[in-house]
C-alpha cells in the first residue's frame, strides 16, 4: 500500500501472488519466517489494535488455509512523528524478534517491498532483498532484488543451500 494509504478493512486486503507458497518453502527448508509491518493506521485512529489483530487472523486463515503460516507477526502501531525505534526504517521490530526468538540477524534475510524495509534490515545487520518492480535495481541499497516473493525465495534458498539452513528475519 502506498505511503499515506492504509488497509483498514478486509475489502482492502491484497495478497502477493505466491506468498503462501514462498513461506511454506522457507519453513520446509528450516527457516523461521516472521512478518514485520508498520501499522500507522492505529496511531491515526483509522483502525484499533483489536481490529488489526482480527484482520491479521482473517488474512492468516485465507492465505494459509489451515497450514502453519508465519512463525510470528511484529508490528509498529506508532505514527511517524515523534520517531520511535520500532517503525521501519528503524530496526526495532527486527531487534525485538531476534531477542524474543534467539535469531542471529547477521545470518538472516529481510525481504520487503520498500526502501524502508531494506533500510531496517540493513540497520539490523540482515542481508536484504527488495521485491517489486524489475527496475528497482536502479534505486535500492538492497543486497539483492527480485520481481516477487517467489523469486526472492528462489534466490535465498539457492544461496543458502550451499551454506546450510539459516533463519530469516521475514
Amino acid at each position: 500500500m502506498p505511503e499515506g494509504r492504509y488497509v483498514t478493512s478486509w475489502a482492502e486486503v491484497q495478497f502477493l501472488p505466491g506468498g503462501a507458497e514462498a513461506v511454506k518453502r522457507f519453513q520446509e527448508a528450516g527457516f523461521l519466517v516472521l512478518l514485520v509491518s508498520n501499522q500507522r493506521a492505529i496511531a491515526k485512529g483509522l483502525v484499533t489494535q483489536h481490529g488489526l489483530d482480527s484482520l491479521h487472523r482473517r488474512m492468516w486463515q485465507e492465505l494459509f488455509q489451515g497450514e502453519k503460516g508465519f512463525d510470528g507477526v511484529y508490528y509498529c502501531p506508532h505514527d511517524a512523528d515523534p520517531p520511535c525505534g520500532c517503525r521501519k526504517p528503524q530496526p526495532g521490530m527486527l531487534l525485538a524478534a531476534a531477542q524474543d526468538r534467539g535469531i542471529d540477524l547477521t545470518a538472516s534475510w529481510m525481504v520487503g517491498d520498500s526502501e524502508s524495509d531494506v533500510e531496517a534490515g540493513r540497520r539490523a545487520g540482515c542481508r536484504t532483498i527488495r521485491i517489486g518492480l524489475l527496475d528497482v535495481r536502479l534505486s535500492t541499497s538492497a543486497d539483492e532484488v527480485a520481481g516477487s516473493l517467489q523469486e526472492a525465495a528462489n534466490i535465498i534458498l539457492a544461496m543458502e543451500s550451499a551454506a546450510g539452513p539459516i533463519p530469516t528475519c521475514h
